[in-house]
Protein backbone atom coordinates (compact mmCIF):
# COMPACT_ATOMS: atom_id res chain seq x y z
CA UNK A 1 0.00 0.00 0.00
CA UNK A 2 1.62 3.40 -1.11
CA UNK A 3 2.69 5.79 2.05
CA UNK A 4 0.33 7.71 1.51
CA UNK A 5 -2.34 6.03 1.64
CA UNK A 6 -2.13 4.15 4.89
CA UNK A 7 -0.84 7.97 6.02
CA UNK A 8 -4.49 9.27 5.43
CA UNK A 9 -6.23 6.04 6.58
CA UNK A 10 -4.31 6.47 10.00
CA UNK A 11 -5.25 10.04 10.18
CA UNK A 12 -8.72 8.66 9.71
CA UNK A 13 -8.34 6.10 12.24
CA UNK A 14 -7.82 8.91 14.52
CA UNK A 15 -10.75 11.02 13.87
CA UNK A 16 -12.89 8.01 14.71
CA UNK A 17 -10.83 7.35 17.89
CA UNK A 18 -11.19 10.88 19.31
CA UNK A 19 -14.49 11.53 18.71
CA UNK A 20 -14.37 14.57 16.03
CA UNK A 21 -17.09 15.36 13.36
CA UNK A 22 -14.10 16.84 10.81
CA UNK A 23 -10.55 16.74 9.72
CA UNK A 24 -8.82 19.19 7.75
CA UNK A 25 -5.88 18.86 5.54
CA UNK A 26 -3.90 21.89 4.59
CA UNK A 27 -0.92 22.97 3.43
CA UNK A 28 1.37 24.89 5.90
CA UNK A 29 -0.63 23.49 8.41
CA UNK A 30 -0.80 19.97 10.97
CA UNK A 31 -3.58 17.89 10.18
CA UNK A 32 -6.54 19.39 12.02
CA UNK A 33 -9.46 17.86 14.06
CA UNK A 34 -12.86 19.51 14.22
CA UNK A 35 -13.37 18.56 17.95
CA UNK A 36 -16.58 20.19 19.61
CA UNK A 37 -16.67 22.92 17.04
CA UNK A 38 -12.94 23.68 17.81
CA UNK A 39 -10.30 23.27 15.81
CA UNK A 40 -7.42 21.21 16.94
CA UNK A 41 -4.13 20.46 15.48
CA UNK A 42 -2.49 17.17 15.74
CA UNK A 43 0.46 18.41 17.15
CA UNK A 44 2.66 14.89 16.90
CA UNK A 45 1.52 14.98 13.20
CA UNK A 46 4.37 17.28 10.61
CA UNK A 47 2.94 20.58 8.68
CA UNK A 48 1.59 19.27 5.61
CA UNK A 49 3.55 20.27 1.85
CA UNK A 50 1.93 20.62 -1.20
CA UNK A 51 3.27 17.34 -1.87
CA UNK A 52 1.64 16.06 0.88
CA UNK A 53 -2.00 16.59 -0.20
CA UNK A 54 -1.60 16.53 -3.69
CA UNK A 55 -0.81 12.66 -2.74
CA UNK A 56 -3.31 12.57 -0.63
CA UNK A 57 -6.08 13.59 -3.08
CA UNK A 58 -4.48 10.70 -5.39
CA UNK A 59 -4.84 8.16 -2.67
CA UNK A 60 -8.60 9.00 -2.61
CA UNK A 61 -9.70 9.11 -6.08
CA UNK A 62 -10.54 7.08 -8.58
CA UNK A 63 -9.23 7.55 -12.12
CA UNK A 64 -12.40 9.36 -12.97
CA UNK A 65 -12.64 11.34 -10.00
CA UNK A 66 -9.21 12.70 -10.51
CA UNK A 67 -9.97 13.52 -14.27
CA UNK A 68 -12.89 15.38 -12.61
CA UNK A 69 -11.25 17.48 -9.94
CA UNK A 70 -8.56 18.63 -12.51
CA UNK A 71 -11.28 19.71 -14.63
CA UNK A 72 -13.62 21.21 -11.83
CA UNK A 73 -10.55 22.61 -9.43
CA UNK A 74 -12.47 20.74 -6.48
CA UNK A 75 -15.10 17.23 -5.98
CA UNK A 76 -17.18 15.82 -3.60
CA UNK A 77 -17.19 12.43 -2.90
CA UNK A 78 -17.91 9.48 0.14
CA UNK A 79 -14.79 7.27 0.95
CA UNK A 80 -15.45 3.99 3.06
CA UNK A 81 -12.66 3.47 5.39
CA UNK A 82 -14.22 0.05 7.18
CA UNK A 83 -17.41 -1.51 7.72
CA UNK A 84 -18.09 1.15 10.49
CA UNK A 85 -17.30 4.19 8.97
CA UNK A 86 -17.78 6.77 5.74
CA UNK A 87 -16.03 10.14 5.26
CA UNK A 88 -17.44 12.93 2.74
CA UNK A 89 -14.51 14.47 1.38
CA UNK A 90 -14.61 17.86 -0.33
CA UNK A 91 -10.69 18.15 -2.33
CA UNK A 92 -10.32 21.63 -3.56
CA UNK A 93 -7.67 23.80 -5.36
CA UNK A 94 -6.35 26.73 -3.13
CA UNK A 95 -3.42 28.70 -4.20
CA UNK A 96 -2.45 26.60 -6.91
CA UNK A 97 -2.29 23.42 -4.37
CA UNK A 98 -4.81 20.77 -2.95
CA UNK A 99 -6.57 20.78 0.25
CA UNK A 100 -9.20 18.43 1.44
CA UNK A 101 -12.12 18.64 4.13
CA UNK A 102 -13.31 15.24 5.67
CA UNK A 103 -16.30 14.76 7.25
CA UNK A 104 -16.92 11.75 9.47
CA UNK A 105 -19.91 9.70 8.92
CA UNK A 106 -20.98 6.77 11.34
CA UNK A 107 -22.49 3.50 9.63
CA UNK A 108 -24.80 3.50 12.66
CA UNK A 109 -27.61 6.22 11.97
CA UNK A 110 -28.28 7.65 14.92
CA UNK A 111 -32.20 8.56 16.70
CA UNK A 112 -34.03 11.40 17.34
CA UNK A 113 -33.39 10.83 20.53
CA UNK A 114 -29.58 10.32 20.30
CA UNK A 115 -29.50 13.48 18.35
CA UNK A 116 -31.79 15.32 21.33
CA UNK A 117 -34.12 16.34 18.46
CA UNK A 118 -37.50 17.12 19.20
CA UNK A 119 -39.73 14.00 19.05
CA UNK A 120 -42.02 15.63 16.74
CA UNK A 121 -40.08 15.27 13.79
CA UNK A 122 -41.32 11.93 14.53
CA UNK A 123 -44.51 12.89 13.18
CA UNK A 124 -43.77 14.56 9.90
CA UNK A 125 -41.51 11.11 9.10
CA UNK A 126 -45.28 9.47 9.30
CA UNK A 127 -46.87 11.33 7.00
CA UNK A 128 -48.15 10.45 3.94
CA UNK A 129 -47.32 12.84 2.04
CA UNK A 130 -45.85 17.07 2.16
CA UNK A 131 -43.03 18.45 1.90
CA UNK A 132 -40.25 18.89 4.32
CA UNK A 133 -36.99 20.77 4.85
CA UNK A 134 -34.66 20.85 6.83
CA UNK A 135 -32.12 23.87 6.52
CA UNK A 136 -29.24 25.67 7.93
CA UNK A 137 -25.75 26.45 6.99
CA UNK A 138 -23.23 23.87 6.03
CA UNK A 139 -22.24 21.12 8.87
CA UNK A 140 -24.85 21.85 11.28
CA UNK A 141 -25.98 18.73 10.99
CA UNK A 142 -29.36 18.33 8.24
CA UNK A 143 -28.22 15.07 6.76
CA UNK A 144 -28.18 13.29 9.85
CA UNK A 145 -31.45 14.77 10.84
CA UNK A 146 -32.91 13.70 7.68
CA UNK A 147 -31.06 10.29 7.70
CA UNK A 148 -33.08 9.68 11.27
CA UNK A 149 -36.29 10.46 10.05
CA UNK A 150 -35.41 7.88 6.92
CA UNK A 151 -34.66 5.35 9.26
CA UNK A 152 -37.94 5.95 11.23
CA UNK A 153 -39.76 5.29 7.98
CA UNK A 154 -37.48 1.90 7.20
CA UNK A 155 -38.44 0.73 10.31
CA UNK A 156 -42.16 1.17 10.03
CA UNK A 157 -43.26 1.69 6.94
CA UNK A 158 -43.59 -0.40 4.02
CA UNK A 159 -42.53 2.68 1.48
CA UNK A 160 -40.40 2.60 -1.88
CA UNK A 161 -37.89 5.46 -0.49
CA UNK A 162 -35.65 7.13 -3.46
CA UNK A 163 -33.03 9.98 -2.06
CA UNK A 164 -30.97 11.43 -4.64
CA UNK A 165 -27.68 12.25 -2.92
CA UNK A 166 -24.13 14.36 -3.76
CA UNK A 167 -22.51 12.73 -2.27
CA UNK A 168 -24.22 9.18 -0.52
CA UNK A 169 -23.29 9.73 3.09
CA UNK A 170 -25.35 7.34 5.53
CA UNK A 171 -25.97 3.78 3.87
CA UNK A 172 -29.65 2.54 4.60
CA UNK A 173 -29.98 -1.30 4.93
CA UNK A 174 -33.44 -1.80 3.92
CA UNK A 175 -35.81 -3.19 6.43
CA UNK A 176 -39.48 -2.72 5.94
CA UNK A 177 -39.09 -0.36 2.91
CA UNK A 178 -37.63 -0.55 -0.28
CA UNK A 179 -34.59 2.46 -0.25
CA UNK A 180 -32.85 3.38 -3.28
CA UNK A 181 -30.11 5.65 -2.99
CA UNK A 182 -29.45 7.27 -6.13
CA UNK A 183 -25.34 9.74 -6.56
CA UNK A 184 -25.45 13.05 -8.57
CA UNK A 185 -22.72 12.40 -11.13
CA UNK A 186 -22.69 8.39 -10.58
CA UNK A 187 -26.04 6.99 -10.73
CA UNK A 188 -27.89 10.47 -11.86
CA UNK A 189 -27.12 13.70 -13.96
CA UNK A 190 -28.37 15.86 -11.29
CA UNK A 191 -31.12 16.43 -8.57
CA UNK A 192 -33.71 17.48 -11.38
CA UNK A 193 -33.48 15.04 -13.47
CA UNK A 194 -33.11 12.47 -10.79
CA UNK A 195 -36.59 13.69 -9.29
CA UNK A 196 -38.19 13.66 -12.46
CA UNK A 197 -37.03 9.98 -12.76
CA UNK A 198 -38.89 9.25 -9.57
CA UNK A 199 -42.17 9.71 -10.76
CA UNK A 200 -41.74 6.96 -12.64
CA UNK A 201 -40.57 4.70 -10.16
CA UNK A 202 -43.31 3.74 -8.28
CA UNK A 203 -41.72 5.88 -5.28
CA UNK A 204 -43.77 6.68 -2.19
CA UNK A 205 -40.90 8.97 -0.39
CA UNK A 206 -38.19 10.98 -2.10
CA UNK A 207 -34.96 12.67 -0.28
CA UNK A 208 -33.61 15.34 -1.97
CA UNK A 209 -30.02 16.23 -0.61
CA UNK A 210 -30.12 19.46 -1.52
CA UNK A 211 -32.03 21.96 -3.63
CA UNK A 212 -29.79 24.34 -6.08
CA UNK A 213 -31.68 25.69 -8.58
CA UNK A 214 -34.96 26.21 -9.80
CA UNK A 215 -35.47 23.09 -11.49
CA UNK A 216 -35.29 21.03 -8.46
CA UNK A 217 -37.41 23.10 -6.55
CA UNK A 218 -39.65 23.17 -8.85
CA UNK A 219 -39.97 19.08 -9.27
CA UNK A 220 -39.86 18.57 -5.23
CA UNK A 221 -43.05 21.06 -5.17
CA UNK A 222 -44.82 19.01 -8.05
CA UNK A 223 -43.55 15.68 -6.12
CA UNK A 224 -45.28 17.08 -2.94
CA UNK A 225 -48.89 17.85 -4.97
CA UNK A 226 -48.63 14.72 -6.25
CA UNK A 227 -48.74 12.67 -3.06
CA UNK A 228 -45.56 12.02 -2.74
CA UNK A 229 -43.68 12.77 0.74
CA UNK A 230 -40.26 14.80 -0.31
CA UNK A 231 -37.54 15.70 2.36
CA UNK A 232 -35.38 18.69 1.14
CA UNK A 233 -31.97 20.65 2.34
CA UNK A 234 -31.26 24.43 1.76
CA UNK A 235 -28.56 26.44 2.94
CA UNK A 236 -30.56 28.72 5.01
CA UNK A 237 -30.91 30.41 7.93
CA UNK A 238 -34.50 29.91 9.32
CA UNK A 239 -37.69 29.68 8.10
CA UNK A 240 -38.94 32.74 6.82
CA UNK A 241 -35.97 33.20 4.67
CA UNK A 242 -36.09 29.52 3.28
CA UNK A 243 -39.46 30.74 2.22
CA UNK A 244 -38.38 33.86 0.42
CA UNK A 245 -35.45 31.91 -1.05
CA UNK A 246 -37.60 29.27 -2.57
CA UNK A 247 -40.29 32.32 -4.07
CA UNK A 248 -37.70 34.32 -5.02
CA UNK A 249 -35.94 31.65 -7.05
CA UNK A 250 -38.80 31.60 -10.07
CA UNK A 251 -39.38 34.79 -12.21
CA UNK A 252 -41.44 37.47 -11.04
CA UNK A 253 -44.53 35.91 -13.21
CA UNK A 254 -44.25 32.74 -11.30
CA UNK A 255 -44.26 33.92 -8.10
CA UNK A 256 -47.80 34.08 -7.21
CA UNK A 257 -48.18 30.12 -8.18
CA UNK A 258 -45.05 29.04 -6.09
CA UNK A 259 -46.50 30.98 -2.86
CA UNK A 260 -49.99 29.17 -3.76
CA UNK A 261 -48.06 25.86 -4.29
CA UNK A 262 -45.81 26.32 -1.19
CA UNK A 263 -49.15 27.25 0.99
CA UNK A 264 -50.99 23.74 -0.01
CA UNK A 265 -48.00 21.41 -0.46
CA UNK A 266 -45.12 22.50 2.46
CA UNK A 267 -45.95 20.63 5.97
CA UNK A 268 -42.90 21.89 7.43
CA UNK A 269 -39.47 23.52 8.01
CA UNK A 270 -37.18 22.70 10.84
CA UNK A 271 -33.94 24.93 11.16
CA UNK A 272 -30.98 23.77 12.94
CA UNK A 273 -27.64 24.84 14.58
CA UNK A 274 -25.01 22.67 16.45
CA UNK A 275 -23.65 25.01 19.40
CA UNK A 276 -20.91 24.48 21.59
CA UNK A 277 -22.04 22.53 24.86
CA UNK A 278 -20.75 23.37 27.98
CA UNK A 279 -18.18 20.95 29.51
CA UNK A 280 -17.52 19.70 25.43
CA UNK A 281 -19.39 18.72 23.00
CA UNK A 282 -22.33 20.38 20.78
CA UNK A 283 -26.00 20.69 21.52
CA UNK A 284 -28.54 21.44 18.69
CA UNK A 285 -30.59 24.45 18.70
CA UNK A 286 -33.39 24.41 16.20
CA UNK A 287 -36.96 26.31 15.23
CA UNK A 288 -39.62 24.74 13.71
CA UNK A 289 -42.12 26.03 11.42
CA UNK A 290 -45.31 24.09 11.44
CA UNK A 291 -47.83 24.47 8.05
CA UNK A 292 -50.95 25.54 9.39
CA UNK A 293 -54.19 27.42 7.94
CA UNK A 294 -52.91 30.83 9.37
CA UNK A 295 -49.00 29.60 7.90
CA UNK A 296 -50.69 28.69 4.51
CA UNK A 297 -52.05 32.19 4.87
CA UNK A 298 -49.48 34.32 4.85
CA UNK A 299 -47.35 32.50 2.65
CA UNK A 300 -49.99 32.33 -0.13
CA UNK A 301 -50.35 36.53 0.47
CA UNK A 302 -46.82 37.05 0.43
CA UNK A 303 -47.05 37.79 4.00
CA UNK A 304 -44.04 36.25 5.09
CA UNK A 305 -42.57 38.27 7.20
CA UNK A 306 -44.91 37.64 9.45
CA UNK A 307 -44.30 34.19 10.23
CA UNK A 308 -41.65 34.80 13.00
CA UNK A 309 -44.69 36.34 14.74
CA UNK A 310 -46.39 32.73 14.47
CA UNK A 311 -43.78 30.56 15.57
CA UNK A 312 -43.39 32.78 18.96
CA UNK A 313 -46.94 32.82 19.73
CA UNK A 314 -47.84 28.79 18.75
CA UNK A 315 -46.06 26.75 20.88
CA UNK A 316 -49.16 25.09 21.94
CA UNK A 317 -49.74 23.73 18.15
CA UNK A 318 -46.19 22.04 18.54
CA UNK A 319 -44.41 24.81 16.72
CA UNK A 320 -40.84 25.66 18.36
CA UNK A 321 -39.08 29.29 18.24
CA UNK A 322 -34.93 29.27 18.50
CA UNK A 323 -34.94 31.53 21.22
CA UNK A 324 -37.67 29.21 22.75
CA UNK A 325 -34.91 26.52 22.45
CA UNK A 326 -32.03 28.77 23.31
CA UNK A 327 -33.55 29.77 26.50
CA UNK A 328 -34.38 26.14 27.37
CA UNK A 329 -30.77 25.17 26.72
CA UNK A 330 -29.64 28.01 29.30
CA UNK A 331 -32.32 26.89 31.87
CA UNK A 332 -30.67 23.67 31.83
CA UNK A 333 -26.93 24.79 31.97
CA UNK A 334 -26.19 23.16 28.33
CA UNK A 335 -25.16 26.31 26.91
CA UNK A 336 -23.97 29.61 28.06
CA UNK A 337 -26.17 32.60 27.85
CA UNK A 338 -23.24 34.31 26.19
CA UNK A 339 -23.70 31.39 23.47
CA UNK A 340 -27.50 31.92 23.39
CA UNK A 341 -27.20 35.52 22.97
CA UNK A 342 -25.01 35.17 19.54
CA UNK A 343 -27.28 32.91 18.17
CA UNK A 344 -30.96 34.24 18.80
CA UNK A 345 -32.11 36.46 16.15
CA UNK A 346 -34.62 38.22 18.26
CA UNK A 347 -32.61 38.78 21.61
CA UNK A 348 -35.00 40.91 23.70
CA UNK A 349 -37.42 38.07 23.40
CA UNK A 350 -34.56 35.47 24.48
CA UNK A 351 -34.31 38.02 27.33
CA UNK A 352 -37.63 38.06 28.60
CA UNK A 353 -37.52 33.45 28.04
CA UNK A 354 -34.51 32.38 30.26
Amino acid sequence: MPVQTTRIKQLMEIVKQQGASDLHLSIGRKPTLRLAGTLVPLEHEAQLTPADTFEFMVALLSEDQKKEFLQNKQIDLAYSLDRESRFRINAFMQRGGVGIAMRFIPFTIPTLESLSLPPILRDFALMQQGFFLVVGPVGQGKTTTLASMLQIINAERQEHIVTIEDPIEYLHTQQRSIIDQREVGIDVKDFASGLYGAFRQDVNVILVGEMRDIETMSAAVTAAETGHLVFATLHTNDAVQTINRIVDSFPAGQQNQIRSQLSASLSGIFSQRLLPKQGGGVVPAYELLINNTAVANLIRENRIHELSSVLQTNRDAGMIAMETRLADLVRSQEISIETARSYAQFPDLLERLI
